[in-house]
């Protein structure tokens, strides 16, 4: 048999990008500074309609925090819409133009987890793409592998209804199952708002921080308008 026909190709493939900022460990530092001060303030920067039964040990903030003035956040939203709109041009084939007309709205929010603490499995109904930022990724107790992990879920819900030795070894991109994100500092990832995602119990004796954020968008005709 001719090898030249042959091709192995993803059909249905979840994009996902990631990217680390540059130099993080100064800017976190100002970041955890900031956040664990507003949540020591309670109920003022508290998310007064939470979508998601909290947990104990979980602090959210409201969803306005990349309109702060504080540089810290500033900077780390411009780091952040940097990455999504170079994701965004590439997976849509966008030209210069189309991005500079291209309209960004989001809802952006901080977690402080603690011992315990976890989120449950959800997606984000209502928005396009997804992001969460480390800031402190927490204590990683050597008996605890998976805490504080990052997981998401396949969203092809038949793939491991019949396992044998022809399915139960494939590899990524192929691979059934969940994938996990062990989070470093300064490090984001972007996914599609629908894929459904949790955030597994955090074991460390310190915090865990991230910031998240969800993005929808429109086409300006003119060149003009607001956003986020």
């Amino acid at each position: 048999m001719s090898q030249t026909n042959f091709k192995l190709f993803p059909a249905f493939a979840v994009p996902m990008a990631q990217d680390f900022l540059p130099d993080a460990e100064r800017l976190n530092a100002e970041l955890k500074a900031l956040l664990l001060a507003r949540e020591a303030e309670g109920a003022k920067y508290a998310n007064p309609n939470p979508s998601l039964k909290q947990q104990a040990g979980v602090f959210e903030s409201d969803f306005n925090l990349f309109s702060w003035p504080d540089p810290c956040v500033q900077r780390l939203r411009q780091f952040c819409w940097g990455v999504l709109g170079r994701t965004l041009q590439q997976i849509n084939n966008y030209s210069q133009d189309e991005m500079s007309r291209l309209q960004i709205y989001s809802h952006t929010w901080f977690h402080v987890t603690r011992n315990g603490g976890f989120t449950i499995l959800h997606t984000h109904p209502m928005a396009s793409w997804s992001g969460v930022y480390c800031v402190a990724p927490g204590e990683m107790p050597a008996d605890r592998p998976e805490s504080g992990v990052l997981r998401f879920h396949n969203p092809h819900h038949y793939a491991n209804y019949f396992l044998d030795p022809g399915n139960v070894r494939l590899q990524v991109p192929y691979h059934h199952g969940s994938y996990n994100v062990r989070f470093q500092p300064g490090q984001l990832i972007l996914f599609p708002s629908w894929l459904q995602h949790e955030v597994l119990p955090f074991f460390g004796n310190d915090e865990r921080v991230t910031i998240a954020f969800n993005c929808w968008f429109s086409m300006r005709e003119d060149g003009v308008g607001g956003g986020a």
